[in-house]
């Protein structure tokens, strides 16, 4: 889901012509249509076919915008305007501390504007399988997309591998708290977590 004009994400999205709103009109009916279904009658008995009637568009446009069914669940907006935060942030900034503002605007977009899904994704990554391992897959264009903005901040090359490590680091750090909070009946403050998780990262493992 997109930031609104009044989210903390909002100033960094891109700018959109006609043909980009459309096709962002377009990928969110498929997801909310995905969604509306999958509440009424399980993930497994949804089918692209119903997905595609329920969003008013083709079984072909369904796959157009989205490889598998497991994509529409998790696929969203933010990476091109997480990026854009990161490019953003005080060139001085520690990496992780410009993690830790991001996920912080990030969290609080999702709150204002898509909580609802993010409690339902984060509930199908734990239930489903096929959704979390797609999850694991699809986590390698974030990364890359981090790589590349945390090298041009750093001096370094995005395949440099202290730029691989730190980025893995932070992503599977995220990726489990997500799970954590899932499996926890997405009851806890899911941002005290992601500070948590980076503080940890900060510390490291105390005996």
């Amino acid at each position: 889901m997109a930031a609104t004009s009044r989210t903390p994400l909002a100033e960094h999205e891109p700018p959109m012509g006609l043909r980009e709103r459309k096709k962002l009109k377009t990928r969110i009916a498929i997801r909310r249509a995905t969604y509306g279904l999958i509440a009424e009658q399980g993930y497994e008995a949804t089918t692209i076919e119903q997905i595609a009637e329920a969003a008013e568009v083709s079984p072909s446009t369904v796959f157009r915008y989205f490889p598998t069914k497991e994509d529409i669940v998790l696929t969203d907006e933010y990476d091109p305007v997480m990026a854009s935060v990161l490019r953003a942030r005080p060139a001085g900034e520690p990496p992780l501390e410009s993690i830790r503002f991001l996920m912080d605007q990030t969290m609080r977009t999702v709150m204002a504007t898509g909580l609802d899904e993010m409690v339902q994704r984060t509930k199908l990554m734990v239930e489903v399988p096929a959704v979390r391992a797609r999850m694991t897959e699809t986590m390698s264009s974030t990364a890359k997309l981090f790589a590349e903005v945390l090298a041009e901040r750093t001096g370094r090359e995005p395949d440099d591998i202290e730029v691989r490590i730190f980025v893995a680091a932070v992503l599977g750090a995220l990726r489990e708290v997500t799970l954590y909070w899932g499996e926890r009946g997405c009851r806890d403050d899911l941002l005290d977590l992601i500070h948590r998780a980076l503080d940890g990262l900060t510390a490291g493992l105390r005996l």
